[in-house]
């Protein structure tokens, strides 16, 4: 047999159909078995480190201005609203400053100021409390709040007193006359016994 009729009988041997059957066949399960051992994420990208760390809490933001109520011996007692970091130096001026009769000593000028506190500046020779509504620094020595001479400012400085029930207060006297005891106080419209309760510790009548 010359080379060119074995070069065809070998070519011819793989143009044989059965045999290209079994080659398709050994090509495809080769295939299939790749697929199945191949990881499933093995295409994916990998991951970022950030996306591994847990994300961390937003900053907290501090207000910007806080809120706070000046009462006792300022010129304009009332409600400021003062950037934040301010102190009670910085209330009081913007109070229109200390009147003649306050007593600047007793109150510390330094102490920084929180939202909703109340700044209370006494005048010279009144007791004291020094007990500001809704937790804030009221400024001052203590003492408790005589009834009998303490004026409408004054006894906002005890805690649940508002503009009305102060006014109420001062009112009853004028009306009624001096308090013999600080249970009269239940007479006084808007104070009830839970609100007694919290200012009699705070209160006195005085000699």
């Amino acid at each position: 047999m010359s080379w060119a009729d074995r070069v065809w009988s070998r070519r011819a041997l793989w143009l044989r159909p059965d045999l290209l059957v079994a080659a398709a066949v050994v090509v495809a399960a080769t295939v299939a078995a790749v697929l199945w051992w191949w990881p499933d994420d093995a295409s994916a990208p990998p991951a970022r480190v950030e996306d591994e760390l847990p994300l961390a809490a937003p900053p907290t933001v501090a207000p910007a201005e806080v809120h706070v109520h000046a009462a006792g011996a300022v010129v304009r007692p009332g409600l400021y609203r003062m950037p934040a970091g301010a102190r009670i130096a910085d209330v009081i001026d913007a109070a229109g400053g200390a009147r003649a009769d306050a007593d600047l000593d007793r109150v510390n000028l330094a102490a920084a100021v929180t939202d909703g506190g109340q700044i209370f500046v006494p005048v010279e020779g009144e007791a004291f409390a020094g007990v500001g509504d809704g937790g804030g620094e009221a400024a001052g020595a203590s003492g408790p709040i005589d009834l009998n001479t303490a004026d409408a400012a004054r006894f906002e400085a005890l805690p649940g007193v508002g503009p009305a029930t102060a006014e109420a207060i001062v009112a009853h006297r004028e009306e009624h006359g001096r308090f013999a005891a600080i249970e009269d106080l239940l007479d006084v419209r808007g104070i009830g016994p839970a609100k007694f309760e919290a200012v009699r510790e705070l209160v006195t009548v005085g000699s």
